[in-house]
């Protein structure tokens, strides 16, 4: 019943009840609801009556075979870009392109937010409930649940259990997990992977302003002069706005852009001044920014006067930490021209922005980084006004939101705070929770280190993937093989994390969920269903407000829709928001009554939106008015300190870890998409040539990184981009893709002391190369399985899988060790192409299956990687119903029949166009710029993520590549 009520409908909600009914559930078919009594099989009137009310549904819904159009939000990062979304739900078909009324993206997405649609297969997904490994219904799993978190509390008390969730979830998922474990279970211990991202940024502003507010907005980046993106590749964690960027300096020509960076990244395609500073210099740089402020009449001494405190204090620490210029240059390592050049722009541009984000973040002093950016901002005034103010770039697509409901272990709800005992009886008077948390719970890092311990027995994780993403990784993941109890609720089957979960619960993926986000800019978006739940899957809000049900919390918990959520959560934040009570930042008192529909109709918007802003409000701080005690702006003290972990002798570099273009997180969405795998399909560490010739590693190679905690493989990429003595590897690969390769096992786990932030760009490592005896790689149309090489890394691809290899250990004979992985998956009788030269250590081979190519395998032993023929032409072979006697040469001789068939590595993933091809094009037909390539082959005209690469392919054709001193 409940899977045919599913087939038939395009959203669903189900509520347990106690006694003989079993399940009620709630259809929504646009906007008639329809309630069904699902009674047990004895009951066979009931059972009829349901008949008789789904036959009802059938002769008047909507026919789902026809196309809709759904306006949504991408599921990515935190530009919240908006979507419009051609849906076919019978099917399960979904186009996606920019939605041009959304006004943060105002009809752009980026290369990931365009492939959301080759992301909804069923393929891989979580369906049903499983207990140990075996499948369920919703009423045993949720007992499983309720039942051993209640036994645990009530044997070793509520700080014995903890939540971990996720930027992922929407808010009203994030509200409802925040008031059951902080208001009901009683402890403070709920924590989100946004903790790794942004929580530096929110405990700055605490610092500064009294609360955790976001001044500035996106429309400020088309008014500025100057434009300062510190610890920020934005043009691939944040596509969309970097275009905005890009554009606004397109159309003023006086616009400035400086980039503050170790690595010449992407980003600084389009600056004006690359600053490469030095690991953990941040404040030094800042500090000597508002010296030389103070030394060249650029302070607003009115603004400082009348609305900021502690100004005098601020300066005189800045003064003493970098003395001089001279002394500035020398800690951040940045020429002293290039160190004017910046500070002159900064004391005569009134308009600023600094853009900041994990870069600065993401350290053990990330909290003061970001404090020293505000000082500069507050010393000129430039915060509240067009144009002019600091902007904190969130990571994933609703951190905002889980600031605003809690979602931190430091926060109670609705902006308040554990530290404020009116907020603390404010919050439980709403919630009627006489058993609220007293006080904070444990962050990310120290959670799990308490998982470790012992101390915390039970833990039920929600749609994110610590065992990858988490410092000291391989410490985690031992943390959950020993914890007595843990929980996953995902909508994928399998990743690093869910494969040490004792129950796994299914959750809506992002085509199927309903509620709101918040993106950087405080703007709150709608995300709409698009498609019927997946098997059993349901709402992340759902389950957790079924388990609190049967905790024993069914009153307070008693949602039937999304929208109840949003109204509550509205409601809190306006309740005693007054100047009686005190006034919060946060303040949604304008929808605490929204009806059903309006929510289903609801449009973006800024908050806060109240009897004040009935339109949402776009800057903060314009009347120079703050949320301290005294409505003061607070300058904070500050002094650069040594990073914790230096660089040695054993440990020679310093690793930089972040995000690639065309990946997310750990890729259990993004590596669905095969056009997004093929950018850079394969972990990698990137290393400046100084230091690959003093270590003998070669491009291409594999590498052994290691550090006190962990150690991963990676694919050695050589580039000047790097600073020497410093090292960058993305984030993203899991044993999921990648054997050995998860970097967050080397990454160290010390955090900020007051954010609890860990140190995701700062550890000591070395790199040495692997003395591998053999290279390879297979395509294969289906996929294979126990490979067993020492390096092996998966690439899903459009009609195959490519797998990357390496090892020490040579197998006596190549045919019968792939004939052996071949029959695990495919049967018949194989045709064979075969080259081998054993003096060059080369052997390949094609594989044939009534005529049509199932495998190519390339192997190569000396002299290894280098002689291993290029990937994208052989993969396009597996596109032919059937190969020519042409394509089956050059199988052999491993290079493609015509120059046209090696397109090179992916550039732009949109049009599907390689780094030869633009080559070609841009010797060939003289094009002097992305828009002549744009006219030429397509490439960069859709999302213009690859923009940046373009341009430098332009540059590296007609000149030498750019170098970093």
């Amino acid at each position: 019943m409940q899977h045919l009520a599913n087939a038939i409908n395009l959203r669903t909600c189900f509520v347990l009840i106690k006694g003989n009914i079993l399940i009620k559930q709630r259809i929504i078919t646009n906007s008639k609801v329809v309630s069904i009594l699902l009674f047990s099989d004895r009951s066979v009137p009931a059972l009829i009556t349901v008949l008789l009310e789904i036959l009802v549904i059938l002769a008047t819904r909507p026919n789902l075979n026809a196309k809709q159009e759904v306006n949504t939000t991408c599921a990515y990062c935190g530009v919240g870009c908006g979507i419009k979304a051609e849906v076919r739900p019978e099917q399960r078909r979904v186009t996606v392109q920019g939605d041009v009324s959304h006004p943060s993206s105002l009809g752009y997405l980026c290369s990931k937010g365009s492939s959301l649609g080759e992301t909804l297969a069923l393929e891989g997904r979580l369906l049903q409930p499983e207990i140990g490994g075996k499948v369920v219904n919703w009423q045993e799993a949720l007992s499983e649940v309720s039942q051993r978190f209640q036994k645990i509390v009530a044997q070793h008390g509520p700080n014995a259990v903890a939540f971990y969730a996720s930027g992922q979830l929407l808010t009203e998922d994030y509200y409802v997990a925040n008031k059951l474990m902080k208001g009901f279970i009683g402890s403070g211990n709920i924590d989100t992977n946004s903790r790794l991202c942004m929580s530096s940024a929110v405990s700055a502003h605490k610092r500064a302003f009294g609360s955790d507010t976001v001044p500035a907005c996106y429309e400020d980046l088309d008014h500025a002069q100057l434009i300062v993106l510190t610890g920020s590749n934005t043009a691939w964690c944040h596509p969309v706005l970097f275009q905005q960027i890009r554009k606004a300096k397109e159309h003023n020509a006086s616009l400035k852009v400086v980039v503050i960076d170790p690595r010449y990244t992407p980003t600084c395609e389009i600056a004006d001044l690359h600053l490469a500073i030095k690991s953990t210099t941040d404040v030094a740089l800042f500090n000597g920014l508002l010296t030389y402020l103070a030394e060249h009449n650029a302070l607003d001494t009115q603004f400082i006067n009348e609305h900021t405190e502690g100004f005098d204090k601020a300066l005189e620490s800045a003064q003493k930490d970098v003395p001089s210029m001279l002394s500035v240059s020398q800690t951040c390592g940045v020429p002293l021209h290039d160190l004017k050049t910046f500070f002159d722009w900064f004391t005569h541009s009134e308009k600023t922005m600094t853009l900041y984000s994990q870069g600065v973040n993401q350290s053990s002093r990330g909290v003061d980084k970001v404090n020293a950016i505000l000082n500069c901002h507050l010393a000129t005034g430039r915060i509240g006004k067009p144009g002019a103010g600091p902007l904190s770039l969130t990571g994933q697509p609703n951190a905002m939101g889980g600031r605003e409901v809690g979602g931190l272990a430091n926060q109670l709800a609705a902006h308040m705070e554990f530290g404020n005992s009116t907020d603390r009886d404010k919050v439980a008077r709403f919630w009627n929770a006489p058993n609220l948390a007293e006080k904070p719970g444990l962050c990310a890092v120290d959670l799990f280190n308490a998982v470790a311990k012992g101390e915390i027995k039970a833990i039920w994780i929600m749609a994110t993937n610590p065992v990858v993403s988490l410092p000291n990784a391989d410490y985690v993941k031992r943390a959950l093989q020993q914890c007595e109890f843990v929980v996953v609720s995902d909508c994928v089957a399998r990743n690093d994390t869910l494969d040490l979960a004792h129950v796994k619960l299914p959750a809506l993926g992002w085509s199927e969920k309903d509620g709101t986000v918040t993106n950087s800019e405080r703007r709150i978006s709608r995300q709409r269903a698009l498609l019927p739940a997946a098997g059993s899957a349901m709402p992340d809000w759902w389950i957790i407000s079924r388990v609190a049900e049967h905790m024993g919390f069914a009153k307070q918990f008693n949602y039937q829709h999304p929208v109840e959520i949003f109204r509550e959560h509205a409601a809190l934040s306006a309740f005693e928001n007054d100047k009686e009570h005190g006034l919060r930042d946060f303040d949604l008192s304008a929808f605490a009554n929204i009806s059903s529909e309006q929510y289903q109709t609801f449009e973006p918007v800024q908050w806060p939106v109240n009897a004040t802003y009935p339109e949402g409000r776009q800057r903060f701080f314009d009347d120079g008015r703050f949320y301290t005690d005294n409505r003061r702006a607070r300058f904070i003290a500050l002094r650069r300190k040594p990073a914790q972990f230096l660089s040695d002798s054993q440990f020679p570099f310093i690793l930089n870890t972040g995000r690639l273009r065309d990946q997310w997180h750990t890729m259990t969405r993004s590596a669905l998409t095969p056009r997004l795998n093929l950018h850079r399909p394969e972990p990698f560490v990137e290393i400046h040539p100084k230091d690959a010739a003093r270590y003998q590693l070669v491009g291409g190679n594999i590498a052994n990184l290691r550090s006190a905690w962990g150690q991963m493989m990676a694919r050695v990429k050589v580039s000047e981009a790097q600073r020497i003595g410093e090292v960058f590897v993305p984030m993203h690969w899991s044993e999921q893709f990648a054997k050995k390769s998860r970097v967050g096992a080397l990454v160290n786990p010390v955090v900020d002391s007051l954010s609890g932030q860990p140190e995701s760009k700062h550890t000591p490592v070395s790199v040495q190369r692997f003395s591998a005896s053999w290279y390879g790689f297979i395509l294969s149309r289906e996929p294979l399985q126990n490979l067993g090489s020492d390096y092996l890394v998966r690439v899903k691809g459009h009609d195959y899988t490519r797998y990357e290899m390496a090892g020490h250990t040579l197998p006596d004979d190549w045919r019968h060790w792939i004939t052996q992985k071949l029959r695990q998956s495919y049967e018949g009788a194989m045709q064979w192409q075969e080259y081998t030269n054993p003096n060059q250590g080369i052997y390949r081979c094609a594989v044939l299956l009534e005529g049509r190519l199932i495998a190519i395998m390339n192997i190569a032993s000396n002299p290894g990687n280098s002689v291993l023929p290029e990937r994208y032409w052989l993969a396009s072979l597996f596109a032919k119903p059937e190969l020519t006697e042409v394509d089956r040469l050059a199988l052999l001789s491993g290079k493609p029949s015509t120059p046209d068939l090696n397109r090179g590595a992916l550039v732009c993933a949109c049009y599907s166009v390689g780094e030869n091809t633009l080559i070609t094009a841009i010797s060939e037909h003289s094009l002097q710029n992305y828009q002549d390539i744009g006219r030429h082959c397509k490439a960069g005209t859709n999302c213009g993520s690859c923009v940046p690469e373009i341009s430098a392919l332009i540059r590296k054709v007609a000149k030498p590549p750019k170098q970093l001193t």
